[in-house]
């Protein structure tokens, strides 16, 4: 039952959205912009929207819209073109199609894997026992209990050069 509410709310927010990026983008490309119509539009935004994102992004856009409207300084309206920019920034990405599979957890790192990114090494690159040893030293500087580290996180960086350097003796974890 809340997952067909939460369904309905989204697909409500994604019907109104497409209006407002429609209006929103002829206000901004226009020469001379209706910066009232602008702003009702955009407190319309910050009122109903239910994408946190967007309201804010609304919120902040209304005081230079409304600064714009009842100024003609050409300084405001750059600024409230900039503004719209940002608005409809954030709701290009409330609209723009999603790929891949929303929900997925990201895929488990190897031993070895896991053992570059300690050593701040890349994935997928062939790597020598010195460049090993070298991205350990450049870690191990700040790592060092002496130099303020801690001694687990020193272990670690220790256990990650040995995974690197003997990659067949270690096993996935």
């Amino acid at each position: 039952m809340a997952y067909c509410s939460v369904l309905l709310n989204v697909t409500r927010m994604m019907d109104r959205l497409d209006p407002w990026k429609l209006a929103l983008e002829r206000l901004r490309s226009a020469q001379s912009a209706d910066w009232a119509e602008a702003g009702r539009i955009v407190a319309e935004i910050a009122r109903t929207s239910g994408d946190a994102t967007l309201r804010q992004a609304a919120e902040q856009g209304l005081p230079v819209l409304r600064q714009a409207a009842d100024n003609d300084d050409q300084g405001v309206a750059v600024a409230a073109r900039r503004r719209l920019g940002v608005i409809l920034e954030v709701i290009h990405d409330l609209t723009a199609p999603r790929f891949g599979r929303r929900s997925a957890k990201p895929k488990k790192l190897s031993s070895e894997d896991r053992a570059r990114k300690v050593l701040g090494l890349p994935l997928a690159v062939q790597l020598t026992c010195e460049d090993i040893n070298q991205a350990y030293r450049r870690a191990a500087k700040g790592m060092h209990p002496d130099q303020g580290g801690s001694a687990e996180a020193f272990m670690d960086l220790a256990a990650a050069r040995d995974i690197l350097i003997h990659p067949g003796a270690h096993k996935d974890a």
